[in-house]
């Protein structure tokens, strides 16, 4: 394996797509990642979140299996978990039995309410985790219901990508130490901290309360998108003065169009006129335009043309993988690149300890 990652072990509990998603994470950079998942399960070339790893069928409520399963880790460095709080001990697989097989193992856990706390327990998806920290409600049209975002924002960002951040943390931190520790990843926290920038201007007074009536939000008429003569659409985001002026001298708008840029009270005529100007032309068209200026512009791609445009294809964003388009790792390192990505495997169990020799662990220090 390629990548900065190389040599590190990780066990995953399969189970939560959030965290099968950090555990590609770190399989993209090199880790031999191990998945133990339950007997039956079953993977195709779709299942994007699974590239990488090397699977392996026990079922942990057995006895002999659990054995097993804690064997692998006394040899890995970290361990990704998404159960709900308890299931893991209840297996006895739990950060106790873990530590006392390995001291310096860095056990993850990403919940979506977290370890603790009144909802712990409870069962919940994206839209409950981020509607719970403030950030749904701040999306959508003025006067209308906040929609169901895709689960970037709970289930991937504020989720998997915080555990990752705090599964290195406490690994680099226990290469100092000699001792792992438990990462309590919550959705919830995790979106509250992406949050931060807004939740900063809110305590300065620079947010409407009203939903779709702020700078980021569509409020503003330099920061939107706007549907073209064939339906298609454009993203603007034209904050700055000198990309908005840039903007309007190329959509034929007059000076005196960009100098009422931050006047609020003239943002909802602003908008129907952009809006009727956008109209003018196709998206390829105002591509031809637009494109590769500072007006801060992109065209709203869809699933399959995102892969074939210029710029991703110069910077190879994509692979195909088993005829399967998909991104390709990020981020990129000017030294320990990472490899392509290849499709997971099969493993059992003898050929899993016998790929991982026991380490040899320093005495963990006080």
């Amino acid at each position: 394996m390629a990548g900065p990652l190389n040599g590190l072990r990780m066990i995953e509990m399969a189970g939560a797509q959030s965290g099968s998603f950090c555990a590609m994470l770190f399989a993209d950079l090199g880790a031999d990642v191990i998945a133990i998942e339950p007997p039956g399960s079953a993977h195709g070339a779709c299942d994007v979140t699974e590239r990488g790893k090397r699977r392996l069928s026990l079922d942990v409520s057995l006895p002999e299996s659990r054995d097993a399963a804690l064997q692998l880790m006394a040899r890995a460095d970290l361990l990704v978990e998404g159960f709900r709080p308890g299931t893991m001990e209840r297996l006895g697989l739990g950060p106790a039995e873990c530590h006392a097989r390995n001291p310096r193992l860095v056990y993850g856990r990403i919940t979506g309410w977290g370890q603790t706390g009144p909802l712990a327990g409870t069962a919940g998806h994206d839209i409950n985790h981020i509607a719970l920290t403030g950030a749904l409600h701040a999306m959508g049209r003025p006067g209308e219901a906040p929609p169901p975002p895709l689960t970037y924002l709970g289930d991937y960002a504020g989720g998997a990508m915080l555990l990752a951040v705090g599964l290195l943390a406490a690994l680099h931190e226990a290469r100092a130490s000699g001792r792992g520790q438990v990462v309590d990843a919550a959705k919830t926290d995790g979106v509250a901290l992406l949050s931060s920038l807004f939740y900063g201007m809110n305590a300065a007074g620079g947010l409407s309360g009203e939903r779709g009536g702020n700078l980021l939000d569509s409020g503003a008429h330099f920061y939107d998108t706007y549907a073209c003569a064939d339906g298609r659409f454009v993203a603007i985001g034209a904050i700055e003065s000198a990309s908005f002026c840039r903007l309007c001298e190329l959509c034929g708008l007059d000076e005196s169009f960009a100098a009422q840029q931050m006047d609020r009270v003239q943002w909802p005529l602003m908008k129907l006129r952009l809006t009727d100007v956008f109209r003018t032309r196709t998206r390829d068209e105002w591509r031809v335009l637009l494109e590769g200026t500072d007006a801060c512009f992109a065209p709203v791609l869809d699933w399959d043309e995102a892969p074939a445009h210029p710029h991703n294809r110069a910077r190879s964003t994509f692979v195909t993988l088993d005829g399967v388009v998909q991104p390709a790792p990020a981020p990129r390192f000017s030294r320990s690149a990472a490899a392509r990505p290849r499709a997971g495997s099969r493993l059992d169990l003898a050929g899993a300890l016998d790929g991982w020799a026991v380490q040899q662990l320093a005495p963990a220090t006080a």
